[in-house]
């Protein structure tokens, strides 16, 4: 009898070829909506630690907005919201979806619910990421709310509360601990694992991000497989909202993505392996001249670095050395500083480290921090990072002059 039902099911997939694959999932589809200058790779770690407990990756988005105007645009994101969750509902045939939101994304979200009784009720749960309180669940929608560290009293009448007291404002996101809650709370079980082990077969796609609005850019990426020494190259179109892929790679191999832009340097990212498929792969650029990237100085004689981790860099607990030196300090990386984007170059060009101040004009930046190290350009390039908790990584680059070549690296957050 159980063959016979399994193949009725087989043959009524087939006869149903418009149906996404994904369409009878008992999970409920998530959307993402990020913070201040925030993007979908604030979430990928959880996207994987979700897809690793059953969750299809296509029922998995994020809602990404232009952070900066948000005072102008609201209405707009609004209804991209609801063409978003409509198309959802109706490719997965779900009843409704569940919200997350971060920090700014929570001033978005909970606005939304706030907005109408009918957006509320297409909304299962709704997850408060370290964000704004409220005197009630927002839209009367079931309510998670995660708070790391930070004033104690703050709460959302009526919603579950979580603290987290030793976990900073973009670690409440990533980290395994609210991993736990936040699934526990979608799914009323604790999850199978939070590790991330390799499949055999990964998708990769993801979105080019210009900052300093954070809008989409033409162009094409160029991937490369460092593991195998550059033997294999790929080439994807950039679509003009910044979308490229799905790019079939190992799991198991690091990959160098290059953004190619007409009339802008080329953008060089450095990933450790993505172990399964990802659809939240953002890189991270700029347009020249504008934003932090007009205060980068640079020269054929050095390598300017940025380097990425969606977990704050505290100078007490975490080391980063580049070239074998460590440049985290109190100064530059202090806990309350929230520091998640580094940009090390040599200021000056004077080719002298000078570790003893941050580079004010990055450093007042939210999230940010600058510091003078001269990376000579030429030959290749160490970084090594130890994480608080333990755990390290590492990576070895091209030393790329930064006259004409950008460069990240984005480091694990867990």
């Amino acid at each position: 009898m159980r063959r016979l039902l399994l193949l009725l099911t087989l043959l009524t997939a087939a006869l149903l070829p418009g149906l996404p694959a994904y369409a009878s999932t008992p999970f409920r589809p998530i959307v993402f909506v990020h913070g201040s200058a925030g993007s979908a790779a604030q979430f990928e770690t959880q996207a994987k630690r979700l897809a690793a407990n059953g969750y299809p990756i296509a029922v998995i988005e994020a809602h990404e907005y232009d952070s900066p105007n948000i005072a102008t645009i609201l209405p707009a994101v609004y209804t991209g919201l609801d063409a978003r969750i409509s198309r959802l509902l109706a490719d997965t045939g779900a009843d409704r979806v569940d919200l997350i939101a971060h920090s700014l994304g929570t001033f978005v979200s909970q606005g939304y619910l706030n907005s109408s009784p009918a957006r509320a009720a297409r909304v299962a749960h709704y997850v408060n990421l370290d964000g704004r309180t409220a005197a009630a669940p927002p839209g009367g929608v079931d309510t998670l709310a995660i708070w790391g560290e930070g004033d104690p009293a703050r709460t959302i009448t009526g919603a579950r509360n979580v603290s987290l007291p030793d976990q900073s404002h973009t670690q409440t996101v990533s980290s395994a601990e609210s991993f736990r809650a936040v699934y526990s709370f979608l799914r009323g079980a604790q999850p199978r694992t939070t590790t991330l082990t390799p499949t055999p077969v990964a998708q990769v796609s993801g979105r080019a991000v210009i900052f300093p609005s954070n809008v989409g850019s033409g162009g094409t990426v160029r991937i490369y497989d460092v593991t195998l020494g550059r033997s294999l190259k790929r080439t994807v179109t950039v679509a003009d909202d910044g979308s490229f892929g799905p790019v079939p790679l190992s799991p198991f191999a690091r990959y160098e993505f290059t953004l190619v832009r007409p009339g802008t340097p080329d953008h060089h990212f450095y990933f450790q392996p993505f172990l399964r498929s990802d659809s939240f792969v953002r890189l991270l650029a700029g347009r020249p001249g504008e934003g932090v990237g007009a205060l980068i100085e640079t020269s054929p004689a050095h390598t300017a670095l940025t380097l990425n981790r969606q977990k704050e860099w505290w100078a007490s607990a975490d080391k980063l050395y580049i070239n074998g030196r460590q440049i985290l300090n109190e100064a530059n990386a202090p806990r309350s500083k929230r520091v998640i984007g580094v940009f090390a170059f040599d200021k000056n060009s004077d080719r002298v480290t000078d570790l003893s101040a941050p580079l004010p004009d990055i450093f007042a930046q939210t999230f940010l921090t600058g510091m003078d190290v001269y990376i000579p350009s030429g030959s290749a390039v160490s970084v090594v990072v130890a994480h608080r908790g333990g755990g390290w990584e590492s990576t070895i680059l091209p030393a790329w002059p930064s006259d004409r070549h950008r460069v990240t690296v984005n480091v694990n957050d867990y």
